[in-house]
């Protein structure tokens, strides 16, 4: 089988084309990732995975490029709801390219992800997958998730801190302010109790 991986990146992608390959599956990443933001981030990501690809021997298609100006506007009306929209325009595009150019079938990196929506993933690929008249190859990778991190740290690649979406490097930033000052209230009604 042939199949055409959508790759968020590579910490997410080793252990699943691992896996894939393992099977007799021949796998070709698929770079399609407008929602990752700032560019610095874009590219951190998109050269970690480029070096991987050439280091494993495995074909990488770049499709699209860093392109805020046109996910902004169609989040910003709804930006708790905003994966919905992330997940479906890369599915999309993972699903359209992978029928366009005879593959049997295509996946994505983000089933591994325990921070995900992995069913909403899972149902959007495939409405794309019908949609476009290709199959699309349902994994789940979750259980893959410490051994791709492991492998990833252990390979020196870069680690991002975030899915990508600059608010969800919003979401981080508040969460981390928030435990601090937890941390610092219960310090302080510790010192008041001594």
């Amino acid at each position: 089988m042939n199949t055409l991986m959508h790759i968020c990146c590579a910490p997410c992608a080793n252990r699943p084309i691992a896996a894939l390959r393992e099977e007799g599956t021949a796998v070709t990443g698929f770079w399609f990732n407008p929602n990752i933001h700032p560019y610095t981030e874009y590219q951190a990501r998109k050269h970690t995975l480029e070096d991987y690809a050439g280091e494993i021997g495995m074909r990488l298609i770049v499709g699209g490029t860093y392109d805020l100006r046109s996910f902004l506007p169609q989040v910003a009306g709804d930006i708790d709801g905003r994966c919905a929209y992330c997940y479906r325009i890369r599915m999309e595009a993972a699903a359209r390219y992978a029928a366009e150019h005879g593959f049997d079938s295509f996946t994505t990196s983000l089933l591994i992800s325990p921070y995900q929506n992995h069913a909403m993933i899972s149902r959007t690929a495939q409405e794309m997958g019908e949609k476009y008249g290709v199959e699309f190859l349902y994994r789940d990778f979750r259980p893959l998730f410490q051994a791709g991190q492991d492998f990833a740290r252990a390979h020196g690649f870069y680690m991002q801190k975030y899915c990508g979406c600059i608010f969800s490097e919003e979401d981080r930033y508040l969460a981390a302010r928030r435990k601090k000052a937890a941390r610092r209230a219960a310090r302080q009604e510790e010192d008041g109790q001594s």
